[in-house]
């Protein structure tokens, strides 16, 4: 019997404890909303109960390894969970899926199933939404840290062409996120084309 609670306070305890405070994106809320974000999308997109926890938890994860290191987070982050889930409850199948989706957040993304397909489109949801700008500049300061003179022109190419790039997997994401996340890309044109 998988006993997620427990599992769930665990993990969270640990990140809001080891995280960098210089991690100002890649923060516990931030891995709060993808699993909120993941276990929506997925009774959006008619998933069991059984898959979804696997989801949830490959959530809880998917950003865990940035505790230790910083490039290649996704690597340690499932070296951490094939760690810790035997510990409560989970088996080798159910540990090879969650190896999978973490996987799947990895930039670029590159989803091989549904489940993966939902939890790579969690991740990056914000995109499609009033919050781009916020998350945004969080994710700005964050990156400031390993470069400190990256600078807002800069900052905006980069997430131009990562908009560019980016499609969504789910049809959820697809119908309710794609034309706002046009919209912000839009938007950073115009400001790349007419600065203040």
């Amino acid at each position: 019997m998988k006993d997620w609670n427990v599992l769930y306070h665990y993990v969270l305890d640990c990140l809001k404890q080891k995280l960098p405070p210089y991690l100002t994106y890649h923060h516990w809320q931030h891995t709060l909303h993808v699993i909120e974000m993941s276990e929506f999308i997925a009774r959006e997109e008619n998933i069991s109960n059984d898959d979804i926890l696997l989801i949830k938890t490959a959530a809880l994860f998917h950003d865990a390894g940035f505790i230790h290191i910083n490039k290649g987070h996704e690597a340690e982050s499932i070296r951490l969970a094939v760690k810790k889930l035997p510990e409560f409850g989970y088996n080798d199948l159910e540990i090879q899926t969650i190896k999978g989706l973490i996987r799947a957040t990895e930039i670029p993304q590159n989803p091989q199933n549904k489940l993966e397909d939902i939890l790579a489109d969690a991740d990056l949801e914000y995109l499609g939404t009033d919050d781009f700008e916020t998350i945004g500049t969080k994710l700005y300061l964050e990156l400031k840290h390993y470069k400190p003179d990256l600078s807002i022109r800069d900052w905006n190419q980069i997430q131009i062409d990562f908009l560019q790039s980016h499609h969504y997997h789910t049809a959820y994401c697809i119908h309710h996120r794609t034309m706002k996340k046009e919209d912000n890309l839009q938007k950073l044109i115009h400001s790349m084309n007419y600065p203040d």
